[in-house]
């Protein structure tokens, strides 16, 4: 089964023969008396990979420099070292460049996610396009900027024209945004049932979100849908101090920019979410840029966006509970820009390795009697929209029961 794989560090990604290799930027070592030793003979050759050159390596530049590049197990290590000489220096303490090189083998990748300046070029491109693999790029402040989206190798004209037709029908398109805002209400509210039963006092704002549930049936005009879905966010979002058994200040949703702990943890797993649905309409035969609950727009694909309300209050949401309350994350993981607070690097690769794991875990389907992983429930929900669209079944919204 392909998998995720985040680059975390800053570096250049190439092709090598027919698989990708990434090489991470080269680091200066002053001190290096004992990668000499492995130079002149006393140890083995750095180039061979052996342990002991592996620690020595990291004895001299740090733990963190060996650290996780990737959150798996079996990409292959190579380390190189090559001596830099100066003018004035001597052979003895001339410093050393240190470079960690990865490889990825191609057909093994799902998907690529950037966290860190990042060289490439067409070539690389290229190659990812033909194995079709999507690219999804961060910025500086760990926020979504954009994906690198293959040619789609899926298209189906009859779906394309149906999907068109049912955002151009208001009835129709007003049939499917009320499921979707519908089963993102659902899973808020199974959020908030979960805490409630756990002694945490959320009586007020489960019934302002069930208010709004009961509003939708009455909702003639997709604008009117939005508001309820502010509504009712606005209250869940009143009871993340509640359920946050931390000492975080949060008192409503700020996105641009985030100013807070807790805002700027939302932002950042909001993107992961937003970037794997993409992946999964990549995977399937739905254009990604007719929607029906955002409008379509330039430079965005708003079905993504769509689809992505969904499963929020699933894989983000609890994952921020999770994390600030098993006290994964703390102060000392996030920084102060200004008026911007976002996570360190530290505090991003704990993030994403809960993330992944979460993607990976998988729970017993009801209709299908079998196991499932939350990356495969999104993958399902394309598919029903496909039937819906294809008017095989009635699109119902997913529902969590647990």
């Amino acid at each position: 089964m392909a998998r995720h794989y985040y680059l975390t560090r800053s570096g250049r990604l190439r092709r090598k023969d027919n698989t990708l290799l990434f090489e991470l930027s080269g680091e200066i070592v002053d001190e290096k008396p004992k990668i000499q030793e492995a130079e002149t003979g006393n140890a083995e050759t750095v180039d061979d990979g052996s342990e002991e050159v592996l620690s020595t390596i990291g004895q001299k530049i740090g733990a963190d420099y060996l650290g996780e590049l990737f959150l798996e197990s079996d990409t292959e290590n190579l380390i190189e070292a090559c001596s830099l000489v100066t003018a004035g220096e001597t052979e003895n303490d001339k410093p050393v460049r240190v470079r960690e090189k990865r490889v990825i083998p191609v057909e093994d990748v799902d998907a690529i996610w950037c966290f860190q300046e990042l060289d490439l070029n067409a070539k690389v491109l290229n190659f990812l396009a033909s194995k079709k693999i999507p690219l999804h790029f961060f910025n500086y402040y760990g926020f979504y900027t954009g994906s690198f989206y293959p040619r789609e190798y899926l298209q189906a004209g009859f779906l394309l024209v149906k999907q068109v037709r049912h955002y151009s029908s208001n009835l129709k398109r007003l049939r499917l945004a009320k499921e979707l805002i519908g089963a993102a209400l659902h899973n808020i509210l199974r959020n908030l049932r979960y805490y409630g039963t756990r002694g945490v006092d959320l009586l007020a704002e489960t019934e302002l979100v069930q208010t709004e549930v009961l509003r939708l049936e009455s909702v003639k005009q997709i604008n009117e849908l939005m508001a309820c879905e502010g509504r009712a966010r606005a209250a869940y979002y009143k009871a993340f101090e509640k359920i946050i058994k931390r000492d975080v200040e949060f008192k409503k949703r700020v996105r641009r920019p985030p100013d807070n702990m807790v805002n700027a943890l939302i932002s950042f797993t909001n993107g992961l979410v937003y970037s794997s649905v993409l992946t999964q309409i990549y995977r399937s035969q739905l254009d990604p840029t007719i929607s029906f609950l955002h409008e379509p727009g330039f430079r965005r694909f708003s079905l993504a966006l769509d689809l992505a309300e969904v499963f929020k209050p699933i894989l983000a949401d609890r994952l921020i509970f999770r994390l600030f309350n098993n006290r994964q994350l703390s102060e000392k993981h996030f920084a102060q820009d200004l008026n911007c607070c976002y996570l360190k690097d530290s505090g991003r690769k704990i993030v994403l390795k809960e993330w992944d794991a979460r993607l990976q875990t998988t729970i017993e389907h009801r209709r299908l009697k079998r196991k499932v992983s939350y990356e495969r429930l999104i993958r399902l929900e394309c598919y029903k929209l496909v039937k819906h669209l294809t008017e095989v079944e009635e699109y119902k919204g997913f529902h969590a029961w647990w």
